[in-house]
């Protein structure tokens, strides 16, 4: 499949940032990971054929991995700084896929609960809400180098964002979509009153990000975050 290039006016001087992206057909929402509105520098799409959302999330992506390594080396070919993924459940291949390229690359979010955790007070925790519990296993978080223990919720399994995300279809109620990942995130903060930080592991999650801070009372960190740290403060001029 073709890589695909969207550039914004403002960063159209900039590298651009890279972003293996799965193979999916449902909506993408400003914010989202592959809504290229979501970025202020430009970026460069790479689908993976094959890619579905049931085989990455609940499959492992086996047998994939190669595709994505190959994806890298096209993205870093056409001049990307840095590289992303568009499901946080890479993080099992974050390795495997980062030494593909001389270049950085970032498969997940969970990238960020070590350093939250590093820097949040001794009995708070960095807490991460998933697209899905159960298939969110250790070797998931070891790939990001969180810890087995990091508090974990799911959205919940029989909704809309099951639905429509993990189902991957063309249309969804995007408002229920919303309340089911708002609703996970309170429900982390049930079961785990001691997480300090909030993580968004799903790269879909990101245009809810401003709820959840507002009805958490918690940062809220995701993978656009971690591009954006990167691009905006090694790549790009300063002034």
């Amino acid at each position: 499949m073709p890589i695909e290039r969207a550039a914004s006016a403002a960063g159209s001087r900039n590298a651009p940032l890279g972003i293996l992206m799965l193979d999916t057909r449902f909506p993408r929402p400003p914010g989202d990971i592959g809504n290229p509105a979501t970025f202020s520098y430009p970026v460069i799409f790479k689908s993976i054929a094959q890619a579905s959302t049931e085989r990455v999330v609940r499959d492992r992506a086996r047998g994939l991995v190669e595709a994505f390594r190959q994806g890298a080396r096209e993205l870093q070919a056409q001049g990307c700084a840095a590289i992303v993924s568009s499901c946080g459940f890479l993080a099992l291949h974050q390795r495997s896929i980062a030494d593909a390229v001389s270049i950085p690359v970032a498969t997940s979010a969970l990238l960020w609960v070590p350093m939250l955790q590093a820097m949040l007070p001794t009995g708070r925790k960095a807490g991460v809400v998933t697209a899905t519990k159960r298939s969110l296993s250790p070797e998931h978080l070891a790939g990001a180098g969180a810890a087995a223990d990091t508090p974990i919720a799911g959205v919940c399994e029989d909704g809309e964002f099951a639905r429509v995300i993990l189902g991957d279809l063309p249309a969804g109620d995007f408002v229920q979509i919303g309340k089911e990942i708002v609703q996970a995130a309170q429900q982390l903060l049930r079961e785990y009153p001691a997480v300090g930080a909030l993580v968004l592991e799903c790269t879909n999650m990101r245009p809810y990000a401003a709820e959840i801070r507002r009805r958490c009372k918690l940062p809220v960190f995701d993978l656009v975050d971690l591009a954006d740290l990167w691009m905006r403060r090694a790549i790009e001029p300063a002034g």
